[in-house]
């Protein structure tokens, strides 16, 4: 199960890489600290059942941010938005 943490480590860095090169600084320095935080994980051994509920509640976090993003801090735009 550690593998799947390199894995996610891995994936998350070349997002990384891509939003760095596409200048989305903030962005990047997101996904550069999943990278540590998911490769640290990776290494720690730690039991299937552990890995399972860490994940978890990696998923909850991520999708309450999403949604604060988008209802609450995301600017208006569209036809007829525009001042």
């Amino acid at each position: 199960m550690g593998r799947m943490y390199r894995v996610l480590a891995y994936f998350s860095l070349v997002i990384a890489l891509l939003a760095f090169w596409g200048n989305l600084i903030p962005m990047a320095l997101i996904f550069f600290g999943q990278t540590a935080v998911f490769a640290a994980l990776g290494y720690l051994g730690l039991s299937e059942r552990t890995y399972l509920l860490l994940f978890n509640g990696y998923m909850v976090l991520a999708y309450v941010a999403l949604m604060y993003y988008i209802f609450f801090a995301a600017p208006l735009t569209g036809p007829g938005l525009s001042s």
